[in-house]
């Protein structure tokens, strides 16, 4: 139903609710050879090209909503582009500058007529047979009650502002729920913390209203411990460095600041170091 009502937003066709399910069979951590993630199969170059934020703390190819969202613009654009949803999908599956060679050297832009990779030839045929099947299901054998169904995802969303990395730990712990949970209703969020910054997550429905009281009172207390914790970074100091000076491990050090090996530090940069 979430899918269904964005593509409505954007006027699209209902029945582009079934490419998610043959691409990822809507599960978000869903990832191809090719590196392409997500509900949507967005590659990482198309996600960030269609205003999806991928980087090593958040990944919102993960996130239904916001790769709904992104997935409805580019095959509005994929069907201005090529006249039509067939080859929308078509692009979709094979890239757009595939597709446009294809037509260009066949002279041809009739999905039906067109010589086309054979995954792609078989995708818009995947989609028709999700459809078939879902819309049709006792005709096919699947004989399934209400109680069989999972039920439509209802949550609560709630806002965060602060000016450090917060642990998911402390959030679920207000919530008065696992860890792992905050994870499912959220997973484009990667790692133990939630950044800094203004973000919104998602909690199971009913939540918010005992969360905030219980929150603000465990967050003000971590706060107090949290800014004894890091380490201003000085001229001339490494990251090597730093983890020999509070003799901890390096690797420990570049996870708990969301770094990798590749990450640069400079002067006043603030870093977690415990």
């Amino acid at each position: 139903p979430h899918v269904e009502k964005i593509l409505k937003e954007y006027d699209l066709p209902l029945d582009l609710k079934y490419i998610p399910i043959i691409e990822s069979a809507l599960r978000p951590h869903a990832a191809s050879a090719k590196g392409a993630v997500g509900y949507w199969q967005f590659l990482k170059s198309t996600g960030k090209n269609h205003g999806l934020r991928i980087d090593s703390q958040v990944d919102e190819r993960r996130n239904i909503f916001k790769s709904t969202h992104a997935a409805c613009r580019y095959l509005k654009d994929l069907e201005k582009q090529f006249g039509s949803y067939l080859l929308a999908m078509s692009a979709y599956n094979m890239g757009e500058y595939g597709l446009n060679y294809e037509i260009k050297s066949q002279k041809n832009n009739d999905f039906f007529s067109l010589y086309l990779p054979l995954e792609t030839q078989r995708y818009v045929f995947k989609a028709i047979s999700a459809k078939l099947i879902i819309e049709n299901q006792k005709s096919y054998g699947f004989h399934l009650k209400k109680s069989d169904l999972y039920p439509p995802l209802t949550f609560d969303k709630v806002n965060f502002k602060s000016d450090f990395q917060i642990p998911i730990a402390i959030i679920a712990n207000a919530a008065d729920i696992p860890f792992k949970m905050i994870k499912d209703y959220n997973p484009e969020l990667r790692g133990h913390y939630l950044e800094k910054g203004n973000i919104d997550i998602l909690m199971p429905k009913g939540r918010a209203k005992k969360f905030k009281k219980i929150f603000n009172s465990r967050y003000k207390n971590w706060e107090q411990i949290y800014k004894t914790k890091f380490h201003i970074v000085k001229s001339g100091e490494s990251l090597i460095g730093i983890s020999n000076k509070y003799q901890m491990s390096f690797l420990y050090l570049l996870k708990i600041n969301n770094l990798s090996m590749k990450s640069m530090i400079h002067p006043g940069d603030r870093l977690l170091i415990e």
